[in-house]
């Protein structure tokens, strides 16, 4: 199935310019935890901490090990300026960043220079660069920014290698997600205004249904919630966001 999605959508257009746009404009500012990107910075270690836990369970590593993807290689699509690469790379794995933005892979490489990580970083859509199958496939905060999510999850599946493993995040489309994620957070700042459509969040059950559709069976989905005293964490509550592990068979 792997090879006939790529073939069938080597033309298919994922990425929205706008989007691409939008997203360079805040390179430079990527790195900065207090910066205009703050609101990723703050969930990451709560998504690092999913991943971590998805790669134990779906490769038998140790909780311990402090390298479980040694040997393995991993890809991220939306990587962004590496906010999740450099981790997966810190985690043992040969790492591949795409991302639309030609901007945001100039200061994703700086980064990783600068930080004595080698890190393949490329630019353009995913099913145009001849870059292989990995053994973990991430993409986090980027379906809902895709023009077409049937077509891009096809050319996600066709990257994982037989036997991989995915990791999805994504706003839920609720109307707590309207007012909070849109509403509340462009007005004070949290995110940067014009980040999220609401009418183009995806919920659990469309994700999971488009995943099925790929021939990929999800194998744990967690809400990611805040509330006051505790933060951001990991939780039954999926009204605003949530993160899903998905394997391929092999």
């Amino acid at each position: 199935m792997g090879n006939a999605n790529t073939e069938m959508n080597k033309n298919a257009v994922t990425i929205r310019p706008e989007e691409a746009a939008f997203f360079a404009e805040l390179a430079r500012d990527w790195w900065n935890p207090k910066g205009k990107m703050a609101s990723l910075h703050e969930v990451n270690p709560i998504r690092l901490g999913f991943i971590r836990g998805a790669v134990d369970a779906h490769f038998g590593s140790d909780r311990k090990d402090i390298r479980p993807l040694g040997g393995k290689s991993a890809l991220d699509i939306g990587c962004g300026a590496g906010l999740v690469c450099e981790p997966l790379a810190r985690l043992g794995a040969q790492v591949t960043g795409v991302d639309a933005a030609s901007d945001n892979i100039a200061a994703a490489s700086a980064h990783a220079e600068a930080s004595g990580l080698d890190i393949r970083y490329m630019t353009g859509e995913v099913a145009s660069l001849d870059i292989g199958r990995f053994d973990l496939v991430t993409s986090l905060e980027v379906i809902e920014h895709v023009a077409d999510k049937r077509a891009f999850l096809a050319d996600v599946t066709a990257r994982l290698a037989p036997g991989g493993l995915l990791v999805l995040s994504t706003p839920n489309r609720t109307p707590a997600s309207r007012v909070l994620l849109v509403g509340a957070a462009e007005a004070v700042g949290y995110v940067p205004k014009g980040t999220h459509h609401w009418e183009d969040f995806v919920t659990p059950e469309e994700l999971e249904e488009l995943l099925g559709e790929c021939g990929l069976e999800v194998t744990e989905r967690r809400g990611i919630a805040w509330r006051p005293g505790k933060g951001l964490h990991l939780s039954d509550d999926e009204a605003l966001n949530y993160i899903l592990s998905a394997r391929k068979p092999g």
